[in-house]
């Protein structure tokens, strides 16, 4: 029986590129965790490609399963959580500058 890793690599390209795409197969993730996460909506699958901005996903769902050992799903939902709460802190931000 074959073991698969989840293992990321940082590209170094401009974060104000929202449309870069990155090959898929530099993360060396395997197809299928691919598609789960894809059907999580955690990754946008194009032609063997991701978003730039969705390999930093990775990156926090990695960290979130190591560190505090939940599932898949439950990395997902944290995931989702964090980045709205991101989104409000910039909002805060953005209103206390005017």
């Amino acid at each position: 029986m074959e073991k698969y890793y989840l293992q990321i690599y940082r590209h170094v390209l401009s974060t104000g590129d929202d449309d870069a795409w990155i090959d898929l197969g530099s993360l060396e993730i395997h197809p299928e965790m691919a598609q789960l996460l894809a059907e999580y909506g955690i990754l946008d699958i194009k032609e063997g490609h991701i978003r730039l901005r969705h390999a930093a996903r990775l990156a926090k769902l990695q960290r979130l399963r190591r560190s505090l050992g939940v599932n898949l799903s439950g990395a997902a939902i944290i995931l989702d959580l964090l980045e709205r709460i991101e989104a409000l802190q910039e909002e805060i931000d953005r209103l206390r500058r005017i």
